[in-house]
């Protein structure tokens, strides 16, 4: 009997080495085999957020040129604006020097059917030309100037009245 409990007892111990080498076994296949859909999550997460910094900084470079775009456009615009107030300033300036210098003498036509108790004014030419039939009164130089600035102020207004429709017409297309 002893051999038979030497013979049991031995082919138990050889069946518990094999069931732990198979339960090893399946332990280790397992893990192995959650490692790679671990590693595959981790790539396709990588990949995910690669392809997610890509489309990004792509979407900033096109803001970017079209911020670079806009900011050519306003500089432009700004430039124009400029010149143009400029000139504007430069030929008022020159009207106001040639009215001081009596170069230039500014008038109105008097209303032909008024009454002819206003023959106290004298009507006048310029010295450029002759204006027939028109009865004209010469403005004092003083009031003229005042007139040249209000007119000077005008123009300005609406220089920048066209800068800003010109930037509203940019802005919404």
């Amino acid at each position: 009997m002893k051999i038979d409990a030497v013979k049991w007892g031995g082919a138990l111990l050889i069946i518990l080495v094999l069931m732990a080498g198979s339960a090893w076994s399946a332990w280790t296949w397992q893990a192995n085999a959650y490692g790679r859909q671990l590693a595959d999550k981790d790539a396709a997460y990588q990949t995910e957020r690669t392809n997610l910094a890509n489309a990004n900084s792509a979407q900033v470079l096109a803001e970017q040129g079209k911020r670079f775009a806009l900011e050519q456009w306003l500089a432009a615009s700004d430039k124009a604006h400029y010149r143009a107030l400029t000139d504007e300033k430069t030929k008022q300036a020159r009207l106001r020097d040639r009215l001081a210098t009596a170069d230039l003498r500014l008038s109105v036509q008097l209303d032909a059917t008024a009454a002819t108790s206003c023959d106290a004014v004298q009507a006048t030419t310029s010295t450029s030309g002759l204006v027939y039939g028109a009865r004209r009164a010469r403005l004092d130089p003083a009031h003229a100037q005042r007139i040249i600035g209000i007119t000077s102020d005008g123009d300005r207004g609406l220089i920048a009245l066209q800068a800003c429709q010109s930037f509203a017409r940019g802005i919404s297309h």
